[in-house]
């Protein structure tokens, strides 16, 4: 019988929240969460659009939370300007982590943690959502393989349309707005697929809406992000073009009952692939988590890709 790793789910605040310990509730053989760390005195800029259900869970203070010793793996959960701040603690302690983003509007204290958890080979996984999604798995494979040729254009959108009051203020805490808050997702996307080193971004921000031109030494991409986008997460859309074809991912990812697919446009010849129905955004990426803290893969984390992703998120937003 595989081991229950015990879990400290340390946060309230983050709008990954409610989604991260709602998955939990569905892994039990995986993850015993021992206790929720209520962050809610700091008052940091948060935005919450779904309830965060803790019942029958153990509710603590954060300094009772940092006196809990028996763990195997922490959720930082925190608003995002307090994410480095906790994940810095653990990381001295050399505890797997599982870290929701953006990692902060400088390239520290960031940096330090990851070296620090590089150094004790400690899996420091940061909640870039589109990593367990089935169908960008496969295009990742698919292009690295050569199956579009040579990359020289991609263009990613990450919108939504919360018309929820107090979100554009919340945005305004970050320098670039949207851009910030949603952006490390579009760019933790396209990296696997870009030719050459980055060589400059261009970006144009506001609070709700945002994007950025980033030239790489072979691909130019754009991203782009908005609050105010009608048909929301259904708007969001990946498109690859390469010299043998295109690839086209929209929805990135889809909740409603219908499967997700991709159109892939090549050698004259269109194929609408289906990837099945979603039911779990986060559920592939913290299993995968679970296995490398029990051992029964190695840690085959990427830390300099996860570098690079916060490094070209901050110059994507001119920071």
């Amino acid at each position: 019988m595989k081991k229950r790793l015990k879990t400290l789910f340390y946060g309230m605040s983050h709008e990954h929240a409610p989604g991260k310990i709602a998955t939990l509730r569905k892994l039990t053989d995986d993850f015993e969460v021992v206790a929720i760390a209520d962050d809610t005195a700091r008052h940091s800029p948060s935005f919450h659009n779904m309830k965060f259900d803790a019942s029958g869970y153990r509710i603590v203070s954060e300094s009772e939370a940092l006196q809990i010793s028996d763990i195997d793996v922490v959720f930082v959960e925190t608003a995002n300007c307090d994410l480095m701040e906790i994940a810095g603690v653990y990381a001295e302690r050399g505890i797997a982590m599982h870290c929701d983003k953006p990692c902060g509007e400088a390239m520290e204290p960031y940096r330090s943690i990851v070296e620090k958890c590089r150094a004790k080979n400690v899996p420091f996984q940061i909640g870039y959502m589109y990593r367990g999604n089935p169908a960008l798995k496969w295009i990742w494979k698919f292009v690295a393989e050569g199956g579009l040729g040579d990359v020289r254009f991609i263009e990613a959108d990450m919108n939504h349309d919360y018309q929820a009051d107090g979100y554009e203020e919340y945005l305004s805490t970050f320098k670039a707005g949207i851009l910030y808050n949603l952006g490390c997702h579009l760019v933790d996307t396209i990296l696997p697929m870009v030719r050459g080193g980055f060589v400059a971004a261009n970006p144009a921000l506001g609070v709700t809406s945002g994007s950025s031109t980033l030239r790489f030494e072979g691909t130019d991409a754009l991203i782009r992000t908005s609050a105010n986008m009608p048909g929301g997460v259904l708007c969001r859309r990946l498109r690859v073009d390469g010299t043998k074809g295109t690839i086209d991912l929209c929805p990135i990812e889809r909740f409603d009952g219908k499967s997700l697919t991709v159109k892939l446009s090549a050698d004259e010849t269109v194929k609408n692939m289906d990837f099945g129905v979603q039911t779990d955004r986060y559920a592939d990426q913290l299993l995968d988590l679970a296995a490398i803290v029990r051992g029964e893969k190695p840690n085959d984390q990427d830390y300099n890709r996860d570098m690079k992703t916060h490094e070209i998120t901050l110059k994507a937003c001119g920071i």
